[in-house]
């Protein structure tokens, strides 16, 4: 649509008169501007003079008519319906962009709900290893057959000391320790178990905190091995498939 068209309908009511205000005022600025309109206006001003002046008994010249409806009614009508027209065609875009950012935001809601889904999941299976553990402990400590063995050493104040209880039929051992000295760098203590016959068999390196307590709950173990006792030595970080040192701790079963 021109800037002549827009203004069609107004010169039109300019020329009689009965534009408001505010068209009013944007049209004189454009009459500033554009000697075409100025001179549609001079037009209608003089057809407009023309009706005014014509008698109630005579019909107005043709052509003043003519020009007078063509401003008033036809063209205007024409544009302002083209101009609703393509305002409704806006709409099944504003609807597309509409779905598109809720779209968008569903599938963030949904990747935010997945990731809280896969945290979830994992929380559960660290909790049901640790329930599966704790049952396996209590089950160890609970059991009629295992067999408890006190760990003791050399008398010193405060004197270090260990339990171990071992379920021969479940080859589960929970070992317990208290009052350790510290290590030197790049070593660990070693629990052995001392079966009835043969040779110590390796039930897992620890190190104890800065209380001097550790704990050991079921280090993988043989089965069926029947243990005469337990022992403790200091051994490289890594472990030893046999003992290099003297036995810091050792006991008896009772």
């Amino acid at each position: 649509m021109s800037v002549h068209e827009q203004f069609a309908d107004d010169l039109a009511l300019y020329a009689m008169g009965a534009l408001e205000a505010a068209e009013r005022v944007a049209l004189e600025k454009h009459l500033n501007q554009c000697a075409a309109c100025r001179r549609e206006l001079q037009e209608l001003q003089r057809d407009t003079a023309l009706l005014a002046l014509s008698a109630p008994s005579h019909t107005p010249p043709p052509q003043a008519r003519q020009r007078l409806m063509s401003a008033v009614a036809a063209e205007p009508r024409v544009v302002r319906t083209q101009e609703r027209r393509e305002w409704w065609m806006l709409i099944p875009s504003m609807a597309a962009v509409a779905i598109a950012v809720i779209a968008i935001a569903l599938w963030r809601h949904n990747v935010d709900m997945q990731r809280q889904l896969a945290d979830l999941q994992k929380n559960y299976s660290q909790q049901q290893e640790q329930l599966q553990s704790a049952n396996e402990v209590l089950a160890t400590l609970t059991d009629p057959d295992a067999t408890r063995f006190t760990l003791t050493t050399t008398p010193a104040r405060p004197q270090p000391q260990g339990k171990a209880i071992y379920a021969r039929n479940r080859r589960s051992l929970i070992f317990l320790a208290s009052n350790m000295p510290a290590l030197p760098p790049q070593k660990a203590y070693e629990l052995w178990l001392i079966p009835t016959s043969g040779a110590p068999i390796p039930a897992g390196v620890f190190k104890p905190d800065a209380k001097g307590s550790a704990t050991l709950v079921n280090p993988p173990l043989p089965a069926g091995v029947e243990a005469k006792t337990f022992a403790v030595t200091v051994e490289p970080e890594s472990g030893s498939p046999a003992p290099t040192s003297p036995l810091v701790m050792v006991a008896s079963g009772s």
